[in-house]
């Protein structure tokens, strides 16, 4: 590696890699061979493999969809959602849990607002093991289980590397807000303990999220701050892709009184 002192020699070697491919990257343009049948292959947004220890972020038009896979079993993705036209407006996970009157989200749950519109709908879910109430890990807590939680260390921590991701969109450290982290499961007891399901899974468990909003989204690829076990965590594919907003007869919508009101704040947002 000395020999790329010379600039000329490191350009040399920089060129070189143009073309390669690796396990983690975004695939530019993006191109997806399992799509489902009635996505055509011109309305993919989005195809990118979240390293382990990586964070990715996304601005995704009202009516996306993106599907998240756990692709070796051990992947956890902490995820940040706002509102693109006014990122003051972003996830309520305390919200979210209480006005659905359920802390496990699934399929039909929404992910809900600080301003009680929904901002995205879980319209399919391979895993089941979701956690609104741990949050994220942090520098202090990675560097008391690992010896180390620096960005530019060996274990990442979550909360920082959503900052990264949260900075591409011109976001700050006060905008970083509790996260849900998906792929993890968390149970709370009767007497209030807490059953963390960390895994590892089988591999290929997947999640999609409709886009109800004009949204920004932010993951984190860390592991989950109750992880027991030594650093563990493996990669995470992304892919979105255009689809429909959501109509008046989406049974996703017209489950629950809570849930109509949250689609009909939302869509009263956009009649404006």
């Amino acid at each position: 590696m000395s020999a790329l002192a010379d600039p000329n020699a490191a350009r040399e070697h920089a060129r070189a890699m143009g073309g390669t491919v690796v396990e983690a990257m975004p695939i530019l343009p993006p191109q997806a061979d399992d799509l489902p049948a009635e996505v055509a292959s011109d309305d993919l947004l989005w195809e990118e493999t979240i390293a382990a220890g990586g964070y990715a972020s996304r601005a995704l038009a009202r009516g996306s969809r993106l599907r998240l896979i756990d692709l070796k079993g051990d992947a956890c993705a902490s995820l940040l959602v706002f509102n693109a036209a006014m990122p003051a407006e972003r996830l309520n996970i305390a919200d979210t849990v209480k006005v659905q009157w359920d802390a496990y989200p699934s399929a039909g749950s929404l992910l809900l607002s600080d301003m009680g519109r929904v901002l995205a709908s879980i319209e399919q879910d391979g895993a089941a093991t979701h956690d609104a109430f741990c949050g994220a890990s942090n520098e202090a807590s990675n560097r008391r289980h690992y010896g180390d939680g620096s960005n530019s260390g060996a274990y990442p921590n979550a909360r920082d590397r959503l900052l990264l991701g949260a900075a591409k969109h011109g976001l700050g450290r006060r905008d970083v807000h509790p996260c849900i982290n998906l792929f993890k499961g968390v149970r709370i007891g009767k007497d209030g303990s807490v059953t963390a399901h960390l895994g590892p899974f089988a591999p290929g468990r997947s999640l999609v999220l409709r886009a109800e909003m004009d949204l920004i989204l932010v993951i984190a690829n860390c592991p989950h701050v109750l992880d027991p076990r030594p650093w563990s965590v493996t990669p995470l594919r992304a892919t979105a892709w255009r689809g429909p907003v959501t109509t008046e007869d989406d049974p996703i919508r017209t489950a629950a009184p809570e849930r109509l009101r949250a689609f009909l704040n939302t869509e009263d947002l956009y009649r404006r």
